[in-house]
């Protein structure tokens, strides 16, 4: 019996920090999807290879796309890649994240499936 009531605990205490590590790398799951600490939709670019610590959407790109930055040290499923500038962008299973400059309030979605090639990060 207190070997199962410890095991509940345990599996209490990993579910709670799953949600805590989410928002502490400055992204939260709302609504079925993850968005920033202000509510703005978060996205990936099909571009970009999961685990290749690298992002394909640059200068302009990144103008129009913005990328979600990392702080701190994010724990699994969240990463950091270096962008090509040096600086660290947030990544959720392997993929950088991105917010969409055209969405201008929270919980807009507009970037979802542009060109095909961006999509919301679903939860």
């Amino acid at each position: 019996m207190r070997l199962l009531a410890s095991s509940l605990i345990v599996l209490a205490c990993a579910s709670a920090s799953f949600s805590v590590s989410a928002q502490n790398v400055g992204v939260m799951a709302k609504g079925g999807i993850l968005v920033d600490a202000k509510g703005m939709t978060v996205y990936t670019f099909d571009k970009d290879t999961a685990n290749s610590g690298k992002s394909a959407c640059n200068g302009p790109c990144a103008a129009i796309w913005p990328p979600v930055p990392a702080m701190g040290m994010p724990a699994a499923p969240y990463s950091s890649i270096k962008r090509d500038d040096g600086s660290a962008q947030l990544a959720y299973e392997g993929k950088p994240l991105y917010l969409y400059a055209s969405d201008k309030q929270a919980g807009e979605r507009a970037g979802d499936n542009f060109k095909d090639i961006w999509h919301v990060v679903k939860q």
